[in-house]
């Protein structure tokens, strides 16, 4: 089973208050008991109850969830932002003030591609493969109200802290605990018109999330004209994410790549984003957004990505591997 978690480096130059241990006995609490449990739970880290109201008296919080240790971490530069991190590593940012604020860079490059997949402010149907604090989710119902929008999470302990302190418009989002591959293939065909795999187990994609038959499930669940956007994260020589590209390449009439230089070059682990259709892909304008972020990145497509997949080949779910797991230090607060 896979831990639906985002995990990328810690926004840059960004302070987070420290911890402080949280029950999960809290009243209102979800506890343990949700699908995805991994059996090995520990005791509550602390019996003392914590009074103060997190949003209004932003305290750090932490919790043991079903698969890990969760943390909420108050951001000292913006009132309403909180950092979510698992067993010690960033997974989501949220400013419960202003969903348009994406602090980690790969989400910003995600919220290109939601933004260029219809007409500006076009309800959408979405399915969002990882949960977490829901950012992206949080991102399109404020950019396209009345979409219609599911989010798989198989930790139902960390969906229940999310809900309890960083509360999101439920009218606009169905959580679901469950397998991100399982309630995928489960899924109507033509049901989405954007589907977002964005899961890790631990810091690593588990490897039946990196499939032809996974990529195949996206495809089926997808509309015409629907877009499919991936989170990666691989360092050099960028084997893993070769074999991805060629891999959503033989499902996808369009493919490209959004990275910043540095990853493709190998200098450093990071993130890449996949941005998939069978339609010809808004390249040009992605392009110009990505180019224009804070830490800009470049699109590779056509030619250029014939060259960097090279001689990968797809995989299958009897080839398929997890990635690369990040080097040591790569997530530090």
């Amino acid at each position: 089973m896979s831990l639906n978690v985002w995990k990328t480096p810690v926004p840059r130059g960004r302070l987070y208050g420290g911890t402080r241990n949280f029950p999960e006995g809290n009243p209102g609490a979800g506890g343990p008991g949700h699908g995805g449990h991994n059996g090995d739970m520990a005791d509550p880290i602390s019996d003392d109850p914590i009074s103060e109201d997190p949003i209004s008296d932003p305290v750090p919080l932490e919790r043991r969830v079903d698969l890990g240790t969760a943390r909420l971490l108050p951001d000292l530069d913006r009132p309403r932002g909180w950092l979510l991190t698992m067993d010690a590593a960033p997974q989501s940012y949220v400013d419960l003030d202003d969903p348009l604020h994406l602090e980690f860079e790969y989400v910003q490059r995600l919220a290109h591609a939601v933004d260029l997949a219809a007409p500006s402010g076009e309800p959408l149907e979405a399915l969002h493969l990882g949960g977490g604090a829901l950012t992206l989710p949080r991102y399109l119902a404020a950019t396209r109200p009345g979409s219609r929008q599911r989010a798989v999470e198989l930790d139902g302990a960390l969906t229940e802290l999310v809900r309890e302190y960083l509360p999101w418009p439920e009218a606009a989002l169905r959580v679901e605990a469950a397998d991100a591959r399982r309630y995928l293939e489960q899924s109507p065909p033509d049901s989405a018109d954007l589907v977002v795999a964005d899961v890790f187990g631990g810091s690593r994609i588990p490897a039946r999330l990196t499939s032809v038959e996974f990529a195949r499930a996206a495809a089926r669940v997808l509309r015409p004209g629907g877009t499919y956007a991936a989170n990666l994260a691989d360092a050099a020589p960028l084997d893993f994410a070769r074999a991805q590209l060629a891999t959503v390449r033989s499902v996808f009439t369009d493919v490209c790549l959004i990275a910043e230089p540095s990853v493709l070059r190998g200098r450093r682990y990071g993130n890449l984003v996949i941005v998939a259709a069978d339609r010809p892909l808004p390249v040009a304008e992605l392009a110009r957004r990505a180019a224009a972020d804070a830490f800009p990145a470049r699109v590779v497509h056509g030619d250029r990505l014939d060259l960097l997949v090279g001689r990968a080949r797809p995989v299958t779910d009897a080839t398929a591997v997890a990635s690369p797991p990040p080097p040591e230090g790569a997530f530090s607060l």
